[in-house]
């Protein structure tokens, strides 16, 4: 059976880093991962299958639908604190196949009056999955009455009250990294190895704001420019925001190289089969609240996934559908326990809520 993944061009993308590397030079890490990622034409974004079982990796809203549909409830209590505005925008960052939303959806309709205000708005930059994401909700009955738009960046949602949700969104975003030495920290690069492989080296030197300690020379201090721009896209949007992070990675502050690429469900090195593996690296949860504090917004948790779900009601959602679905009742079971174990998804994520200032504190984290 032929690999969903592969490369059709046998290679193309590592070809054209060489090109590339040849041409410019080393290639910082962040560039090397944006092409892995977004290349129009050997880009992972837009392979057809990486969500799922047959794909690369599986999300928390295709392990049970319970997570979508606390997340649907969770929205409508945050429009319900906002003071019910109407128009909302309902806003989902990197939503995958349309799993989660089309459950929040669902569970949206015991608060009718949310959806009757509500516009749906999906930022996706991948084709391929804006069509899987459309026939997803397509076949929901359960439709915002202000319709759904599909839009590259936050920025170009309309502006106004919304409550935004970024489940495994901002792991994915290019990271740089950089190396601390003798002299202070340098730019982490790929190059091209005798024989033409890929590997990692240590590039220039930068300066940057450094207030800490010294670090060991050798260690890793990772930066996402993408982090920053969510935080500057809620700050100037006119009305009430509320964004909902859930995502990898710890809450205390940390150092140290945390990418890392996964192909069919398993781990394999960044630098092998460009294109072809999924990569990603921890979102640093303290750095993140105190740039975003720092720019204006309030910041609530972070919780662990399991705090976040099982505040939010899991254990009783779980059971109401066990009850109505006996013969599927160990499945449930099972999904739900995986979200929450404390030694898997429950303690490995995190949930961290970034809002207006006039907002009061968003459940559950009050």
């Amino acid at each position: 059976m032929p690999d969903p993944h592969a490369d059709p061009d046998g290679g193309g993308l590592l070809e054209a880093l060489r090109a590339r590397i040849r041409r410019e030079g080393p290639l910082p890490v962040d560039a090397y991962m944006r092409a892995c990622l977004a290349d129009p034409q050997h880009g992972y974004w837009h392979k057809s299958l990486a969500i799922g079982a047959e794909g690369d990796f599986v999300t928390a809203p295709e392990i049970s639908q319970v997570f979508g549909e606390l997340l649907g409830v969770w929205s409508a209590v945050v429009w319900q604190a906002m003071g019910r505005p109407s128009p909302v925008r309902l806003v989902e960052l990197g939503p995958g196949r349309g799993t989660l939303m089309r459950d929040a959806l669902r569970a949206a309709l015991a608060a009718p009056a949310f959806l009757a205000a509500a516009s749906l708005h999906l930022v996706e930059v991948s084709p391929r999955l804006r069509a899987l994401q459309r026939r997803s909700l397509a076949s929901s009955p359960h439709q915002p009455a202000g319709g759904a738009a599909w839009h590259e960046s936050l920025a170009q949602v309309p502006d106004g009250p919304a409550v935004v949700i970024a489940n495994e969104f901002l792991d994915a975003l290019p990271i740089r990294q950089l190396v601390y030495g003798e002299r202070g920290w340098h730019e982490r690069v790929v190059e091209l190895a005798p024989g033409g492989a890929l590997q990692f080296a240590v590039g220039p030197r930068v300066n940057i704001p450094w207030a800490e300690p010294a670090p060991e020379p050798g260690t890793v201090l990772e930066l996402r420019q993408g982090e920053d721009e969510l935080i500057a896209d809620l700050v100037r949007r006119r009305g009430m925001q509320a964004c909902l992070i859930i995502d990898y990675g710890p809450a205390a502050p940390a150092l140290g190289d945390t990418l890392q690429a996964v192909r069919r469900h398993a781990w394999v090195d960044p630098l092998t089969r460009p294109g072809e593996a999924d990569l990603t690296a921890h979102v640093q949860f303290a750095r993140l609240a105190a740039r975003a504090r720092g720019a204006g917004l309030a910041v609530d948790g972070p919780l662990s996934q399991a705090e976040l779900l099982g505040r939010l009601g899991s254990a009783e959602r779980a059971s109401r559908l066990m009850a109505a679905n006996p013969a599927r009742a160990p499945e449930i079971e099972a999904g739900v326990q995986r979200l929450v174990s404390p030694t898997g998804m429950g303690g490995q994520f995190k949930a961290m809520a970034l809002r207006t200032p006039a907002l009061p504190t968003l459940v559950p984290f009050d």
